[in-house]
């Protein structure tokens, strides 16, 4: 618990002083469009995000407040790979193409497939 807090919170001036004092200060990322947060297969977009950056002993911190909307990430494939699993497999492009999406890009593993 913190000091002075009561049970009805604290004024914000006061609070602001008081983390000053333990070294800690806050500031808020101002016009802020949108925050994507990338993992491997899928991206978690806040398109209503507010932004604030906490820094206590030299670390910052980033706080995201918003509505997140998980989007799947879609493999992205090099023309160059679809072009030698096609040539490696005697199948066109497009079929090329999708045994590369469903191998997640894996060469060896889409060409294996189409080999079958």
């Amino acid at each position: 618990m913190i000091p002075g807090m009561g049970g009805r919170g604290m004024n914000p001036t006061k609070m602001k002083q008081m983390m000053k004092q333990m070294g800690i200060n806050i500031t808020d990322i101002n016009d802020v469009e949108q925050v994507i947060i990338r993992t491997p297969d899928r991206d978690i977009v806040f398109n209503d995000a507010n932004v604030s950056i906490m820094t206590a002993q030299g670390v910052d911190t980033y706080q995201i407040v918003g509505t997140p909307e998980e989007v799947a990430r879609e493999v992205q494939i090099p023309d160059d790979d679809i072009r030698l699993v096609a040539e490696q497999t005697g199948v066109s492009e497009d079929q090329a193409r999708d045994a590369l999406k469903n191998a997640n890009g894996d060469l060896a593993e889409a060409i294996m497939a189409l080999s079958a």
